[in-house]
């Protein structure tokens, strides 16, 4: 598992270490906020880093493939071993530098109660961040502050990509290669998804349902560049995915958007839902990937709303009928290189 946010999400994750340790100077002490804060930044920035995969990946992979008692104990140890060198690092730091009246090698020592403190406090940023990153950015968010407690009407953008040919890759393969295989092309369609600011609604067996809020889809044709840069990302890592997996994913992906209801649900398991007419309609077009031939669709009524990238192709494959919908959808297919896309009037 690995961590992902923005500059700003990053900013304010350190804001909250350093507010943190300079509260705990000013309690225990009733001086030093600036001493307290920078310590907590030494201390726990390398825990969060380690987390993120950010140093010490290899280990931090390992880790992960212990039972959970043992991965309890082995990130307990971790954690002191990293709050020791992140207290001494500054402790030496404001020692040399003079900022502090203790001897540098006073200061290189933390007492217990310090590291409980840290440990305390960067454990919870860890559970916070962990579930956040459970449930997705936008969820975790909407869920803490109660936005979808009562169904809520919003326009929405959603793009549903399925990997072709994952039946006959299990038959081949087993079902226990075939979830190593989907749990990389998953990893590989996060970053994307994060850079346009899109959130992973959920995964249905080999397909990823993808949604943004409609105006960050449609500005910059966000959405489109996020198809692109997964299709792009996946080419340029082939010769990767031929090594360790034996084939290259192929993938469909159909991109729609429109009026839906959005509701938090559920008791023990709590899930934001999306109902309504567009989502059944993108599952549809996602179908038509296979019928109509083509790797890449969008709704007609979609493609109107934005600016189409420079280096998208446009077919239109006309307008066909939508189980469960009394009118027919147009559909076009999107394809990379070529000529620039002609607009499409809205």
């Amino acid at each position: 598992m690995r961590w992902r946010f923005s500059t700003f999400e990053g900013l304010l994750l350190l804001l909250v270490v350093a507010a943190a340790g300079a509260v705990y100077a000013w309690i225990v002490y009733g001086t030093g906020w600036l001493i307290g804060a920078t310590y907590a930044l030494f201390m726990c920035t390398p825990i969060i880093a380690f987390e993120r995969r950010i140093i010490f990946r290899r280990l931090n992979r390992r880790i992960h493939t212990f039972s959970t008692p043992v991965f309890f104990v082995a990130s307990l140890a971790i954690y002191f071993v990293l709050l020791d060198i992140g207290y001494a690092a500054a402790g030496l730091i404001m020692g040399m530098s003079g900022v502090m009246n203790d001897h540098w090698m006073e200061a290189m020592l933390p007492s217990k109660t310090v590291l409980l403190f840290a440990l305390a406090i960067s454990g919870s940023l860890v559970f916070i961040l962990r579930v956040r990153e459970l449930l997705g950015r936008d969820v975790f968010l909407s869920l803490l502050t109660g936005r979808y407690r009562r169904p809520i009407q919003e326009e929405r953008v959603f793009l549903f990509i399925d990997l072709a040919g994952s039946t006959s890759y299990a038959e081949r393969n087993g079902d226990l290669r075939m979830q190593e295989y989907l749990g990389k092309l998953f990893a590989t369609i996060a970053d994307p998804v994060l850079r346009y600011r899109g959130s992973i609604d959920d995964y249905v067996g080999d397909a990823a349902v993808i949604t943004w809020p409609f105006d960050r889809a449609t500005n910059n044709a966000a959405c489109i560049h996020c198809v692109f840069d997964i299709l792009e990302m996946i080419d340029a890592d082939a010769h990767r995915w031929q090594k360790e997996f034996g084939e290259v994913p192929r993938l469909r992906a159909a991109l729609h958007g429109g009026t839906i209801v959005a509701a938090e649900i559920g008791l023990d398991r709590h899930k934001i839902t999306y109902f309504g007419d567009t989502v059944n309609t993108t599952a549809r077009l996602e179908g038509f990937c296979k019928t109509l031939n083509h790797q890449v669709l969008i709704s007609a009524d979609l493609a109107r709303k934005m600016r189409l990238p420079h280096y998208v192709r446009v077919e239109d494959l006309g307008e066909h009928a939508v189980k469960g919908r009394g009118q027919k959808l147009g559909v076009l297919a999107l394809r990379a290189g070529g000529a620039p896309a002609p607009q499409l009037a809205s």
